[in-house]
Order: C-alpha cells, then sequence, then structure tokens
C-alpha cells in the first residue's frame, strides 16, 4: 500500500512539483492550499507524513504544526517544513513548534525524496517501539 503525504501550500506551482515528484516515486498525494484545509485533511487522512508552507492564509504554518502536534490523534505523524524562510531563528522555532525536518526553497529533488523516506522510516519505527513498549 502507498505511503500518503500531504502537501499543505498555497503555491499551485509548489504543490504541482511536489505531487508529481512524490507521485514518480510512489506516494499517494493530498493536496490543501491552506493552513485550515491542511489540518481538515490531516484529520481526515491520517497521511504517514505532512509537507507544510509557512506563509498560508486562514492558518500559517506555525498554527497548524501546533495544532496537529497538540492533538493526540495527529501528534505522531511527522511534519517536513518546506519555506523560502532560511533564517536560524525561523529552523528553531520550526523545532519548538514540532516540525520534525526543515526543508528551505528552492530545493533539489533528489534532497527532499531522501528525507521524505527517512522521516517516514523513522516514524515508522518509532511506532513500531511504542506499539512494542
Amino acid at each position: 500500500m502507498a505511503k500518503k503525504i500531504l502537501i499543505v501550500d498555497d503555491d499551485q506551482d509548489i504543490v504541482e512539483i511536489l505531487k508529481a515528484l512524490l507521485e514518480t516515486e510512489g506516494y499517494d498525494v493530498i493536496e490543501a492550499f491552506d493552513g485550515k484545509e491542511g489540518i481538515d485533511k490531516a484529520y481526515q487522512h491520517m497521511p504517514h507524513l505532512i509537507l507544510l508552507d509557512i506563509m498560508m492564509p486562514v492558518l500559517d504554518g506555525w498554527q497548524v504544526c501546533q495544532r496537529l502536534k497538540a492533538c493526540k490523534k495527529t501528534s505522531n505523524i511527522p511534519i517536513t517544513i518546506i519555506t523560502a524562510k532560511a533564517e536560524q531563528e525561523d529552523r528553531n522555532r520550526a523545532k519548538k513548534e514540532g516540525a520534525d525536518d526543515y526543508i528551505t526553497k528552492p530545493f533539489q529533488p533528489e534532497d527532499l525524496i531522501l528525507r521524505v523516506q527517512k522521516s517516514i522510516r523513522e516514524s515508522e519505527g518509532s511506532f513500531r517501539l511504542t506499539m512494542l513498549a
């Protein structure tokens, strides 16, 4: 069964690029174009990974990350921030808000795929350890 990845970004072009790249690798892709829609789709689809932009309408990426990590149902879903914000303070805030990884735009497709695979692999490993405990 294909792993599900939720892309939350208000930039249609970025969503299409990410979707094409991820579907080529065999992932099922779910799209959301603002923060509220992203939260709703995370609850509905329970993806294996969320790729989240910061600067979006309705709810920004910080708010989305906070809410998903605070909810028991979605707290274990890894979140990778994908943003043009490259400052160290933004990276620090991402960590503080619960994000699992941070990728700046523009990104290298090969790097993105490797980090997606790593995030999913690590989350599955921690899920198995939790189930065994």
